[in-house]
């Protein structure tokens, strides 16, 4: 019998990748997650919901949303990935809706007790996809701006990868704003971007789909109310066993990141009936213009540092733990590493932060 993880969260059952919905509401910290709740693998999507006190130690609460609208009824569709925004005591979950008759749109779901949900009776509250974008519409992540709240979407057209850019006022009426960002480099789909202002400027993050490899990319610069101006590149090195993370605030102000944990190409052993975790949450921080993912307060009893578990060859990191062994390699001087180990995960975080390597093995 595989045995759980012990300081990661991962489903009862089924199947779990992107984190929705990650906010601190009523004194405890939730986290959504894309959830089939049948099987150990990707299925209608629905969306899971658990509930933490400290970011360690996680309980899973019922299913939030079931597909079970008409505008969210296609077989490989259902609720997809999204996020939860605040607005006078009422929690909102904002998410795209997949059926065959309507493809995929944005819809909404409010709750007063952040358990219980009730969808929007004039769902979906974006339905129209521009011109500027293609079939994959997806993905809504929302930040508050100067009393407006806007709303990246995930889309591509011609091969060209592109975030979409909406505002609201209300969270249920919005307008379209136009492109954000976009470049064929990295893909033809920006999938699941966030949005936020950070460290006196503006954050864009989104995963790569489409390319040799999966990872996110950072695009740190200003925002003129229509597009990121003035911006660079960060790629910090996450990965590789990591994907589709998403952030909020919590209620001390930290911008805190979690991610999806799962090897998608390995097979599941001792007959498990669940597959995929999260991450632990890391804190993001600008630091002398580096871009810095490392474990919250909270997780980081849990890191370890011993010379046993690591050995350092002409700029490669071995790790060895639980008889497997990692070829990290990492492009700068290696100062400091910690390790957070698990029944069958390994998160290695080199220099505080700077490069985040993250693996799933089988036991």
């Amino acid at each position: 019998m595989v045995e759980r993880l012990k300081y990661h969260f991962e489903p009862q059952t089924g199947w779990i990748n992107d984190p929705n919905g990650l906010i601190f509401f009523q004194g405890r910290y939730h986290a959504f997650f894309q959830h089939y709740p049948f099987a150990p693998r990707w299925g209608q999507m629905h969306w899971g919901h658990a509930v933490s006190d400290d970011l360690v130690h996680w309980e899973e609460l019922p299913i939030a949303l079931y597909p079970d609208q008409e505008y969210e009824d296609s077989k490989q569709g259902g609720c997809f990935s999204g996020c939860a925004v605040i607005k006078d005591d009422i929690l909102y979950l904002i998410y795209t809706s997949v059926s065959d008759q309507y493809g995929q749109t944005q819809s909404v779901a409010m709750s007063h007790d952040g358990i219980n949900f009730e969808k929007y009776s004039e769902n979906p509250v974006i339905r129209q996809i521009p011109s500027e974008a293609s079939f994959d519409f997806r993905d809504p992540k929302v930040t508050l701006i100067d009393g407006i709240y806007y709303m990246v979407l995930a889309s591509g057209k011609d091969d060209v990868g592109k975030i979409l850019l909406y505002k609201s006022l209300d969270l249920l009426d919005w307008d379209y704003v136009g492109v954000l960002f976009e470049g064929s480099e990295y893909g033809g789909i920006l999938e699941c971007p966030d949005f936020f202002p950070f460290a006196g400027k503006y954050l864009l993050m989104f995963s790569q789909i489409g390319c040799d490899t999966r990872s996110t990319i950072f695009a740190y610069g200003d925002f003129d109310g229509k597009k990121l101006t003035d911006f660079s590149i960060h790629t910090p090195q996450i990965g590789p066993h990591y994907y589709a993370p998403q952030t909020f605030l919590d209620e001390q102000g930290r911008r805190i990141l979690i991610g999806w944990l799962f090897n998608k190409d390995e097979k599941l052993n001792g007959g498990a009936d669940y597959a995929g975790a999260l991450t632990i949450p890391c804190e993001l921080n600008m630091e002398n213009g580096k871009l810095l993912a490392y474990p919250v307060v909270e997780a980081q009893d849990l890191l370890d540092s011993s010379n046993e578990l690591v050995v350092v060859e002409n700029d490669k990191v071995w790790i060895k733990a639980s008889n497997v062994s990692f070829p990290v390699e990492y492009n700068g001087v290696i100062n400091t590493i910690k390790i957070l180990r698990d029944t069958k995960t390994i998160e290695v975080f080199v220099n505080e932060g700077e490069a985040v390597f993250t693996y799933w093995y089988a036991k």
